[in-house]
Parts: C-alpha cells; structure tokens; sequence
C-alpha cells in the first residue's frame, strides 16, 4: 500500500464518527454586531457567539510574511502510556492511533487555558508558553475510545458576585469519561463548592452508558451563572444509545439548573406527536457534540444537534425526527425551547450539525438583523434569524430519492438554502470520475457503477449508496468565521466522495447498528493509488457576502504532502478538519490540512501571503491575543492520528520579530 493510500484510507476513522465565559460586552465593527472581547480570545470561538474574529490589527496583510516563531510548548500528552514520556521522544507502548490534539486555547485574566488529548487542563504565560499549573483529572487511559482521545477545549466564567477569593474565576471543562469539572483558574486546584469536590457526573440520567462511548469533546458554554455542555459518544452502535440530553448546571455549586432532550420523551414535550411511543421511548442520540453558541442578551443558547440513533437506518425512528440534525435555541436560563430549525429531515447519511454555530448581522433594508450561520456536512449555509429560527435566504423543499430498503420511509423532500450556493457540489457523474493514471480511473468507474448514485440525498441501499457531500463533509467541526468589515462568513470545506451500505443482520447480538434489521459498511471512493474518485480540489476556504448570499472568492486549501512532486497538485488542496480565524487586519488564520503549515489569507481576495511550518500537523483552529503591548497567533499543532499528517504535542505561537 503506497503512503498516499495509507493516508486517504486512514482518514475515514476520523471522518466517520463525530469525536465524543463570560466575555467583555458586546463589542461592534461598522455597526456590526460581533460580540468579541477586546484584546483576549476568552471563549473557544473567540466569544459566546463563536465568530472567530479578532478585533486586533498589529499583523496586517503587509507584515504578515514576517511572522515567526515566539515560542512553542509542548503538552507531553501526545501517547496513551502514562504519560512520562512524550515531550522528548520515545513512544514506548503508547497508543498513537487514537490522539488527536485539536484544542484551541482561550485567554482569559491574562494566561492562556487549554486541554490535551488526555484531557489534561493547563495554564500558560502567554507571552513565554511558560507552564504555569496543569490539572490531571486521571481519565483511564485504557478503555475503549472508537472515536479516539480528544478534547478541543476549555471555557472560562469570571463570578461577578466574588470579586477576589478561591474559585472567583474559573476554568469548566469536559472529560472523555463523562464528567464535568470546575477549576480554580489561578491554581487549576478543584472548586470544592461545585459537585462532589470539583466535580458533575454527566453519565447519569441519560440511559444505559457504554464505559468509552459517552464522555464529552467540546468545551461547556456560559450563559450568565449557568455552565452548559452537551455529549460526545460512539455512533450506531444500537438504536437504544444514549440519550442526547443538553443540560444547563449552575457555575457555582454544580446543581442541576435544567436538561433538554432533542428527542421527544412525554406528550408534553415539543414534537412528540411526531414520534411513535415506542420510538421516543427508546431512540437515542441526537446528541450536541460541536460546540454550542450563546447570546447572552436574549438569554439564548443555539444547539447544533446530530442524528438520531442509528445514522443509516432509520427505520426504528419513524418521521423527520425534528430536533435531530438540526439547530435549536433555547432559553439559556431555563432550558426551554424557543425555536427549532431542522438542516436534514430523518438523517440517513451522518449528516449531523457538526459545526459550532455563528451569531453573527445580516444587513437587511438598512438596519442589522442578529443572525445565526448554520453550516453543514453539506456544504450549506443556512442563514436564519437569531430571534425567530426564520430563513433569512429563502428555503425550498425540494423532492429527494426514495428508499428501497424494507423498513424504511425516508424522507420525501429536503431544505436546500437558495443563497448562499452550496460550498460543495452535489452531483457526481461518471465523466468527473477522476485518476491519477488510467487505470485509476477504470477502477472508479467500475466502483461508481456498482453503486446507487441518484444525486444528492440517495439513501443507503443493500447494494451500496455513492455519497456526495461524504459523511465527513462538507463542513465539519471547525466552524465558520465572521468578518465584520466585509461581511464576509469564512469557511472550510472537504470534498470527498464515501459510499455506505446495508446488510441484512445474520444475528441479532452482531455487528453495528443493533436493534435494526440492518448493519453497515462504510468508508471512501478511492482508486488503488489511493486518491480520491472525485476530481480535485479536495479542500477548498471559502467567503461567503451574507448581505447579499454571494460567494466571493473560493480556494484552494493546503496540499497532500505525498503528491509535493507534481506541480500541479498545489490547485488539489487537501483534506482538512480545523477552521479558520479572521482578525481585522485583514487577514484568515487556518491550518487543517495535510501539510504542515499555517497559512495567511488576504480577507479581501483569498490570496495566501503568508505560510508558516509547524512541526507536526494543524489539525486544530487557530486563535490569536495580544499581551505584554504584542499580538500572537496560536495554534495546536499536533497532528491527526486517523489523518496521516505528522504526530506531536506542540503548542506554537507565532508573532512579529521583536518586542515593542
């Protein structure tokens, strides 16, 4: 097997399954409503609304080509093995198949905060990446993670009752194994007021949890005095996995202050009526893996939700099952559903919401309209009010392909924007197949032809479905970025074609999806050089004007390390999982390729100015701050074990020469 095969094939592991603040006041650009903290980076996406944008102008496009390196840290948690080693080299017995280092830090009362795959907590000197305190919850480094060991993050929360004291500032994060902790952001020592010591079990009350599948990946949200986190687990496992429950805790003693299931479980919860009692009663899932958004001035928290249990059956789960895949708001305070706008009815192709959405203004008749920016494994971007849930660009359903697999009902149309256009195309036909040689090519046909390809939205089938967008996206987890200046909405997208199948079940205690007649196989339409069937580009960042829904310039990301040699595949882009960053000097940060590099993009135009080596692979978004009179550009650089870019543990911090 060539290495370009080793790395094409290996990333369907990543693909396949999604991986289990307070801030300043809302700050505005050009009357634009941004929501970001003026010098720091204190939530994951920059602010509570998860846009990405950095008011700090230092590095601009005409200095950015001499950005270097100001320091690099290295975590020491890239293995499995007990950590002892790492930092300095040897691998021992470690695991390195299941590591995936994706944070991006937060800086917040003047450190930088950030978790590793291990789900280690660790403080930093931002101007010198020096290690200020770490927190080891102690996760069993032994079980069964499908979806690997991952964290993307930390959430800070200032109490604005306390201003000095133990736990006044705190840091709340998320581990693999289900649990919720609250650290003293001084000392990284556990708030001994919040839970049990420090500490919320989140693997109660959400059904039968399977030890390794159920934990949490994404960093809680703040909503006022409320610290809120949704749920990473392994998919299609059963029909019965674990229920998707949001839920809101309180930030100072860990008491449940509400829960929210996207699935229906009484007559009296919202859409139940949808759903057969028997349905409701068992199906679970639907869970809000990505990172959640908040509007801390209408009380409001946007929940990106995924797919009901099993992804690519959905025969046990009759109706569109509403609140699956879908982007709902809720009272922050309360839990209570206010609005619900559904991306993909009665998902059958893992078409969850990946993306964190972005509170972001659409200039509509003169005024801003507060928006939300729901990107999707699609490739769509829905653009909605932040208010109501209604489209801002008008939405069609529009009549899809039918099943003919016995069991299953899907659905007979799909909501597709009409602006924006789709980021990723939607049609795959035997003349696009494409290969590196000829008989590259023969042998794509031949697999394209054995599978049933009726466009997009085909439903799985017993003799195989071609999926295009692929259940990796499209847009995945790194989300969008806004830039106020432009109104531009920035965005990474992979293009790979992936196919699925369905198989009637010989026993009913064997294989995936159990408690449904089927299960499946799954994975990539790649030649047997190993790339892709679909020609390139296979990565692409794009901007998106949503003032008027007009792509305004879309290109080429990154290049695949192994194909260096042919000129032409600098046009070819790469698969990528991370997201950008738009600061306002002009300026989107992003790694997330296969090659080793940041890059600069001009805002404006999508030129690349500038691009910096890493030592390992950016699988991870960048984020930026200024401290100490100096703005840096951070990010995670750890690579991708299920990726084949190169594995470390770095931590690297890019700045202009000198100091001021």
């Amino acid at each position: 097997m060539t290495r370009v095969q080793r790395l094409v094939l290996t990333v369907v592991a990543a693909l396949a399954v999604p991986t289990l603040s307070s801030c300043n006041g809302p700050a505005h650009a050009k009357g634009r409503h941004t929501q970001v903290a003026e010098r720091g980076w204190q939530a994951y996406g920059a602010d509570p609304g998860g846009t990405r944008y950095s008011p700090l102008s230092e590095i601009t496009r005409e200095n950015v080509a001499r950005l270097e390196p100001a320091w690099t840290y290295r975590t020491g948690d890239a293995t499995h093995d007990d950590g002892s080693e790492g930092a300095e080299g040897s691998c021992g017995q470690c695991h390195r198949g299941a590591s995936k280092f994706e944070a991006t830090p937060i800086h917040a009362a003047g450190r930088l905060y950030l978790s590793t795959p291990l789900n280690r907590v660790i403080a930093l000197d931002p101007t010198s990446g020096e290690e200020l305190w770490r927190h080891d919850p102690e996760i069993d480094l032994t079980i069964n993670r499908s979806e690997g060991f991952v964290s993307r993050g930390v959430a800070f929360w200032a109490d604005t009752a306390r201003s000095s004291g133990v736990c006044n500032r705190r840091i709340f994060f998320g581990t693999i194994d289900a649990r919720l902790l609250s650290l003293d952001a001084t000392t990284g020592s556990p708030c001994a007021d919040f839970g049990d010591r420090g500490t919320v079990r989140l693997d109660v009350g959400v059904g039968r949890v399977q030890v390794g599948q159920f934990g949490v990946t994404s960093p809680p949200a703040m909503a006022g005095d409320v610290v809120i986190v949704g749920s990473s687990m392994g998919d299609n496992r059963r029909v019965d996995m674990e229920r998707g429950t949001v839920r809101g805790y309180d930030a100072r003693t860990g008491a449940l202050r509400w829960s929210w299931d996207p699935i229906p479980r009484s007559p009296s919860d919202s859409g139940y009526d949808e759903w057969t009692a028997e349905a409701a009663a068992k199906t679970g899932a639907a869970n809000a893996w990505a990172p959640l958004s908040v509007d801390p001035e209408r009380d409001l928290v946007f929940v990106p939700t995924g797919s009901a249990a099993p992804d690519f059956y959905g025969g046990e789960r009759p109706g569109d099952n509403r609140h699956a895949n879908a982007v709902v708001a809720l009272r922050a305070s309360t839990g209570a559903l206010v609005w619900s706008f559904q991306v993909v009815h009665h998902d059958l192709w893992d078409y969850d919401v990946a993306s964190q959405p972005s509170l972001i203004s659409v200039p509509r008749d003169g005024s801003d309209v507060p928006a939300v920016v729901v990107p999707t494994k699609l490739g769509h971007l829905f653009v909605l009010d932040r208010e109501t849930g209604e489209p801002l660009f008008r939405v069609v359903e529009r009549t899809v392909p039918e099943s003919a697999v016995p069991g299953e009902v899907a659905s007979p149309t799909q909501p597709f924007p009409v602006r924006p256009a789709p980021l990723h195309p939607h049609v795959l036909r035997e003349e696009d197949l494409w290969g590196a040689t000829e008989a590259d090519r023969e042998a794509c046909v031949s697999q394209f032809r054995s599978l049933r390809n009726d466009g997009v939205f085909t439903p799985p089938s017993l003799e195989g479905t071609l999926m295009f967008p692929g259940f990796g996206g499209g847009m995945n987890w790194g989300g969008a970025a806004y830039d106020p200046e432009r109104n531009f909405v920035i965005v990474n997208t992979m293009r790979l074609a992936m196919w699925v199948r369905l198989h009637e079940r010989e026993s009913s205690q064997r294989g995936n999806q159990l408690g449904t007649p089927y299960h499946m196989t799954r994975g990539m339409l790649i030649s047997p050089s190993g790339l892709p069937c679909n020609g390139p580009p296979w990565g692409t960042l794009a901007a998106v004007d949503v003032g008027t829904g007009a792509i305004r310039w879309d290109v080429p990301l990154g290049r695949i390390p192994a194909l260096g040699h042919i000129p032409e595949s600098a046009n070819w882009g790469s698969l990528n999982l991370g997201g950008p960053m738009v600061t306002a000097g002009g300026l989107v940060f992003i790694g997330s390729a296969m090659d080793d590099y940041l890059r600069a993009f001009d805002a404006a135009t999508g030129k690349e100015l500038w691009k910096g080596a890493l030592p390992a692979g950016g699988q991870a978004t960048p984020m930026t701050f200024s401290a100490g009179g100096r703005q840096y550009v951070v990010i995670a650089a750890g690579g991708n074990s299920n990726m084949g870019s190169t594995f470390g543990d770095h931590l690297v911090a890019f700045a202009l020469p000198g100091t001021p």
